[in-house]
Formats: C-alpha cells, structure tokens, sequence
C-alpha cells in the first residue's frame, strides 16, 4: 500500500471565486496481488484521491447551493487527472466512483454537489465511460471511514467490478470542512468468479449492458 499526502501548493489557495479552498489533498494506492490464491496477471490497481477543502456554507442554512457545484468543477478535473496518472494512464481505468464526507457544521446535501464536478470530471477524461458513477456521502467528524465505491466505467451490470475501497483521514473533515472524494481501479476484483455480463462482452451504447 502505497500513501502519499500532499499539500496544496499555497494553504490558501483558492479556486472558483473563493468558495473552493483546499487545505490538503491525499493520495492512496493500492496493488492487489492475490487474495490467498493464485498471483493475479495483472495485479489490480484500485486507489482514491481526496480533497480537503473549507466548507463555505458550514453553520448556516443556504437556499442556492449551486455556485459551489459550478466552482468545484476544475477541482474535479485536476482530481482525476492526478489519480489516473497514478494509477498508470485513462486507457487502464475500468472501473470508478466517488464520495464526499461534510464535517459536523455542514448538511448532507452540500455533499451532493460533488455528483457533477466529481462524477464528470472523471468522464471527461476516461472514454468510453457511459455508466453512471456510483456514490456514497455522510456527515462526521475527523477520522471517518467512509467506502468509496467501484463499478465499470461503461456498463453497470459488469459485476465483477463491483468493489470499493476503504477512506479515512485522520484530521479531516474538521466541522468546517468537507472532503471531496474519487475512486479509479485498473480492473475486476482479482478473483471475480461471480457469472453475469463479462467486460469483454460489453455494446458499451446505454450505460448498463
């Protein structure tokens, strides 16, 4: 397993007119080699990238939340632009999904503004990429584990890319705080034997088969 923790070039850097502040990002990579079977040819790469950034609508009830879906979007590209390098190039990603974790002075709902700028910031990049990409949010504090979700790119009954992989941070998000998350993985559970539509069967045309 492999962590790499870096800090936002400027502390207060900020992005989208002022509402996208990022304190830090995280990156997380990890190679399955076997699950106590054969060794997996190839091993499969699956990771997250978050963002810890200030919530600006923390301790207060706001009626238009959409300037932050809108200021969120580069983020969102800068994002899955970094984990697919990391994760070897967009011609290996087969499988994605996102999260987001508001800290105690937001509300759930501000964690889905990432369902845009995190969920299309990958699709841009990835093609094809008809599947819609699957999500998990919560509210808490520092420390939470949230399970970040996978599912083919293209065709969301391909079963043997049903997966997740594990987020926690240790001191995010704080009350003010949210972390926006994204997953990538470079294919299949390693040892998937449970039936059903095949990558290599995938038409790829609705998004589902």
């Amino acid at each position: 397993m492999n962590e790499v923790k870096a800090v936002a070039r400027d502390a207060s850097a900020t992005e989208g007119g002022g509402l996208v502040k990022v304190r830090k990002f995280v990156l997380h990579v990890e190679e399955v080699l076997h699950e106590f079977g054969p060794s997996a040819d190839p091993p499969q790469l699956k990771g997250y990238i978050a963002a810890v950034t200030a919530n600006p609508y923390a301790g207060r009830h706001v009626k238009d939340l959409l300037p932050l879906m809108e200021a969120l979007k580069p983020l969102g590209i800068q994002m899955a632009e970094r984990l697919i390098a990391a994760l070897g190039g967009k011609e290996r990603i087969k499988a994605y999904g996102k999260s987001a974790i508001v800290g105690e002075n937001g509300e759930l709902e501000h964690a889905a503004l990432w369902h845009d700028p995190g969920g299309y910031g990958m699709r841009q990049i990835i093609k094809p990429s008809k599947a819609i990409v699957p999500s998990t949010k919560k509210v808490g504090g520092p420390g939470t584990v949230v399970d970040v979700p996978l599912a083919h790119v293209n065709a969301a009954y391909v079963r043997s890319h049903f997966d997740c992989i594990e987020c926690r941070i240790a001191d995010a998000p704080r009350a003010n705080e949210i972390v926006w998350i994204q997953s990538m993985a470079t294919g299949p559970r390693i040892y998937a034997r449970a039936g059903g539509l095949e990558d290599k069967d995938v038409k790829g045309e609705d998004g589902l088969k």
